[in-house]
Formats: structure tokens, sequence, C-alpha cells
């Protein structure tokens, strides 16, 4: 039975820059595809900051043919109002795979990080490392595409030991 290869789209969600990453899964076998992240103007008013996250991820879905996308889960923060702030920038950004047809996971920044790192409580540096020891032809990746690309990483490896178990029940 042939791997079949998957195009995952991994979201870091945020309202001044969210960061995003495709890879592509096959078995056991990771290949980077693109990455970057998305800067809504920050002087916009807040309702065209999320009308622009969600159309440039609508963008990146097209454009790079995913079939699957992973976002990160929102942390609360100490200040309840940006907490809300980023929980309306997750909807944007969660809605634009949705939009296109894909399914959306969702995975705890701890679970990301010790998906990718080993740890839970790793830092955005030892991401960013792992990151380009995980996926080498991403070259250097700055701090929130490279969380993408970990969420990415983590939907890849949870999607596949599902499928491992499904097949392993049959």
């Amino acid at each position: 039975m042939a791997n079949e290869t998957t195009r995952i789209l991994g979201l870091d969600p945020g309202l001044r820059r969210t960061g995003w990453g495709v890879i592509e899964s096959e078995g056991s076998r990771l290949r980077w595809i693109a990455h970057g992240v998305v800067a809504p103007n920050e002087k916009a008013p807040f309702s065209e900051r999320l009308l622009h996250l969600l159309e440039q991820v609508g963008e990146v879905c097209a454009a790079y043919d995913c079939d699957e996308a992973a976002i990160e889960e929102v942390f609360v923060n100490v200040n309840p109002a940006s907490t809300l702030k980023l929980g309306h920038a997750r909807a944007a950004v969660m809605l634009a795979p949705a939009r296109a047809g894909l399914s959306v996971a969702e995975y705890a920044p701890t679970l990301i990080k010790k998906a990718v790192v080993g740890a839970g409580q790793a830092d955005k540096s030892q991401i960013a490392f792992m990151v380009k020891r995980l996926l080498p032809a991403s070259g250097e990746v700055k701090a929130d595409a490279a969380d993408a690309l970990a969420v990415a990483v983590t939907h890849a490896h949870h999607r596949r030991f599902k499928a491992v178990s499904v097949r392993g029940a049959a």
C-alpha cells in the first residue's frame, strides 16, 4: 500500500502577525513547501484587519493547493481584551481554510512544543531550531512562520498515528 501525500497548512494566528507554513507529509517523510507571515495594517480598523487575515490565508490555501489545515489553540492571556482580540483573529484565520473546504485541526501550544522539540515548555528559538532540522529546505525561518510550520509538523505526526491506530484496529 503506497503512502498518500497530504499537503498541510499550519497556522499560528495573531492580529499583528499570523504565521503560515505549508508542508507535504508522505508516511513519516515531511517536505517543506512554503512559509510566510500575514501582517495586516495595524492602523486599519479592527474589522478590516480581520478581513485581511481571512482573505490572505484563503489565498495561501488556494495558491498551495492544501489538503488539510491545523491551527494553534488560543492561550489565555493576562489581559482579557487581548485574549478576546486574539480569539477574533484566530476565528478569521480558521475560517479561511474551512471556507476552502479543508478540515481544520486544533492543537494546544504545549502539545506542539512537545511534538517538535520534545519539551512542552520550549521557547521560540528552540522551535525555530528544530523546524530547521526537520525541514532543512525551509532555511532561516522567523518565529511566527516557524511556529506555523511546527503546527503543520504536529498535525502530520498526529494524523499519521491516528491512521496507524485505525488500521491496526481493523
